[in-house]
Parts: C-alpha cells; structure tokens; sequence
C-alpha cells in the first residue's frame, strides 16, 4: 500500500459545507493518528483494532466511522477510489469536499476500493494487482463487515504474527477466503485488504497466509 501522509491530512482543514459532516475536528492530527493506525493494522495483521477520540469524524450515511476515517486519511486526488455505483452521491460528496478525491470507474484503475455495507465487493482479481517491478501499484480493498470478532474464525500466519492469529468475522464476501488464498500466492502482487465494522479495523496484508 502506497500512502502520501500530507495531503489528505492538509485537505481535511476546511469548514463543512451546507449539508456535508465535518471531517476530523483537528484534520493533521486526525489524519496521521488515523494513518498510523493503518500501518499498526497491517503490521500485525488480524490483530483488532478500535480507533479512538482523536480519530473521531463526521459520518456521511453509508459509511461507518472506521470506513469514513480510513478513506479521510488515506483517499485524495492523487489516490483514487472507486466505490459501488449504487453507494449514496453523499458520500462522494463528502470525500470530494473535504479531500478533493478522485474516483475511479473500476477497482482495477484504483487506489484504493471501498465497500460499504449491503455493497458487493469486487473479486481480489479483479483489483490492480501491481506488477514486478512496482508491486505497490496494487488496490487497497476496504471491506465493511457485519462483526470482527464474532463468527466464523481462521488462523493467519506469516510476517506481524508470532506464532498464528486468530481471526474471527462476520459478513465477508462469499468464497473470500478462497480468493485470499490465490492473492497470497501471487506476492509480490495482489492487494492488501481493510476489515471495518463500526469504529474498529484489522488489516490483511498479501503476505498474510490463512488457515481453516
């Protein structure tokens, strides 16, 4: 994943709009802290995390607070998102205003992909998957799920694990595990993924291996 920590954190300065949330109520602090939280997340991953006050932001409808961070501190004009066509014009909206962001038409030409709740998700295959010799030029996936740390759970292994990590969700996409096992194997390629559900995330980094 290929993050630039300034202009997000810079884009979120200005006053809400009439109709539009406020983005962070400190936007450098609540971009960076939520940036490292994101790191953190993919450092360890599997490991749950649940973001804090300084993280708090506006909310548009259809998003939750973890999402609505996430893409606040990571989506701008020079990292595009692609979204559903069906999610909300209030959220593009809302990204727009506060970070200037750029949408893309299709997971594959995205930076990053965001799918809110009640949302399909695009297959990992169908992201970009970087090449060789920028293997960073992939999508990062963000996927809003029903429970983290309730439901069916898998053991990971691999880089930011000790021993293994269990890993509990609810609400994935069908065959999701299936598809991870594949983008595993594709490193260098493939896409990393966010979890989200109400205020907490955990991160899947492609180097991550999943058991049953």
């Amino acid at each position: 994943m290929t993050i630039d920590t300034g202009i997000a954190a810079a884009s979120t300065s200005r006053p809400a709009s009439s109709g539009l949330q406020p983005a962070f109520a400190d936007p450098v602090r609540g971009a960076q802290s939520t940036f490292r939280a994101a790191l953190a997340a993919l450092a360890h991953p599997g490991r749950i995390r649940t973001l804090g006050a300084e993280q708090a932001c506006g909310v548009p409808d259809g998003l939750s607070p973890a999402m609505t961070a996430l893409l606040l501190a990571l989506a701008d004009a020079d990292a595009p998102l692609w979204l559903p066509a069906a999610a909300g014009d209030g959220i593009r909206r809302f990204l727009r205003f506060h970070n200037a962001c750029a949408f893309a038409g299709a997971p594959s030409h995205a930076t990053f992909a965001a799918v809110p709740a009640g949302h399909a998700a695009p297959r990992l295959a169908d992201c970009a998957q970087g090449d060789p010799a920028y293997p960073d030029r992939s999508t990062t996936l963000l996927i809003e799920v029903d429970a983290l740390g309730e439901g069916d759970a898998v053991a990971l292994r691999g880089p930011g694990i000790e021993n293994v990590q269990a890993l509990a969700v609810k609400g994935l996409p069908d065959g999701f595990w299936t598809q991870w096992r594949v983008n595993h194997e594709r490193f260098p390629l493939g896409v990393d993924v966010f979890l989200v559900c109400g205020n907490a995330l955990c991160g899947l980094p492609r180097t991550t291996v999943v058991e049953n």
